[in-house]
């Protein structure tokens, strides 16, 4: 169900389609991708660890066994699939020049100051080629999603790295556990995601986005926070064309307008980890919930970059 609260979201419920849930049978669905020159989506059953893969053809199948606990994932400009590993601790690439079944892999980083990373939860690539992403601790906090280990790093922070010079750097360390992250369309704003009342008990943490300002193409600016989601966490999230933000939460695809403001919301029948806008023309919101994998057409585009 489809609800909208804003007038300014009228023109994308505009002929927009049914919620249908593709397929189903995973632990914990995570880190959308789609994959358009396969038509298809990847995406992460972490526990399980495994990718799992849907195409209008194949319907559901396993792509890869024992891939060490990825998460997110985004493309780069060549096509290249960047994974967030937590088992490796490391943003991992596969290159596709020997094809989808032949793939290769190899690690992009997977240490700051000679230090391991927490488990690297997602990515994005900006239209210079750079490539940020967050380092929160879940990977390591259990052997559920990865391995548990103690952090070298002693915090959780967000990254950029820059594959022409191999530079990475921290970009803020603002967020206290940083997890789903975007930029809006003209990259002048980032969002961040802090799930840090994920894994406590005690009703402490955060369930919210912040957004900062891009300085000079590279650095972040003015914090501040941006929505609180509830119920449930903004675990991922992606961007339209208008600078509509889309984001995971216990029940729903909430949607936001870039001042604020909630101004629809896309009920789904399971807890939502992540989604990713895909389709020939990209007006295809994909799902990752649970179990499954969900998708609903709407009158917009995603944002895809690089």
């Amino acid at each position: 169900m489809l609800e909208v609260f804003d007038p300014r979201f009228a023109t994308v419920a505009e002929g927009a389609g049914e919620l249908e849930r593709l397929c189903t049978g995973a632990t914990w669905s995570e880190g959308p991708v789609w994959m358009q020159e396969h038509d298809s989506v990847l995406w992460s059953d972490i526990p399980s660890n495994r990718m799992l893969r849907w195409s209008e053809a194949d319907g559901m199948t396993v792509w890869r066994d024992q891939v060490e606990f990825t998460n997110g994932h985004t493309r780069e400009a060549d096509g290249s699939l960047l994974h967030c590993s937590h088992g490796q601790r490391a943003i991992v690439r596969t290159r596709f020049d020997a094809g989808l079944s032949n793939a290769r892999d190899e690690i992009v980083v997977d240490r700051y100051q000679g230090k391991r990373l927490n488990s690297p939860n997602d990515v994005v690539v900006k239209s210079d080629g750079t490539i940020w992403f967050t380092d929160p601790p879940y990977g390591i906090a259990s052997d559920r999603e990865g391995h548990q280990a103690e952090s070298e790093l002693g915090g959780c922070f967000v990254f950029r790295f820059d594959p022409t010079t191999g530079n990475l750097r921290v970009v803020s360390d603002f967020v206290e556990e940083p997890n789903g992250l975007a930029f809006s369309p003209d990259e002048s704003v980032l969002y961040v995601s802090d799930t840090s009342a994920a894994l406590r008990t005690d009703g402490s943490g955060h369930h919210h986005i912040v957004a900062f300002d891009v300085e000079e193409g590279h650095s972040l600016t003015n914090p501040r926070v941006f929505a609180v989601i509830s119920p449930g966490l903004a675990d991922g999230f992606r961007i339209d064309q208008h600078g509509f933000v889309y984001t995971s939460s216990e029940d729903s695809v909430q949607v936001y307008h870039p001042d604020g403001s909630r101004i629809a919301r896309i009920a789904v029948p399971e807890k939502v980890g992540n989604l990713t806008f895909g389709g020939p023309a990209s007006d295809l919101l994909f799902i990752a919930a649970s179990t499954s994998l969900y998708r609903i057409r709407l009158n917009t585009a995603g944002v895809q970059r690089p």
